[in-house]
């Protein structure tokens, strides 16, 4: 498990993943999931079958 060295360094922006690379470095990556929520769409009613 890493240390928590200073807190606070780096203005975080939602749906990014910060991690320090192998020489030190802050790297920023943007997420596959999560960030903002999408808004639902609407659900369309489904197609009646017809009897014959």
């Amino acid at each position: 498990m890493g240390k928590v060295i200073l807190k606070k360094v780096v203005d975080r922006k939602p749906g990014h993943l910060y991690y320090v690379d192998g020489q030190g470095n802050v790297c920023e990556a943007v997420m596959a999931r999560g960030g903002k929520k999408k808004k639902a769409a609407p659900k369309k009613a489904a197609a009646k079958k017809k009897r014959r």
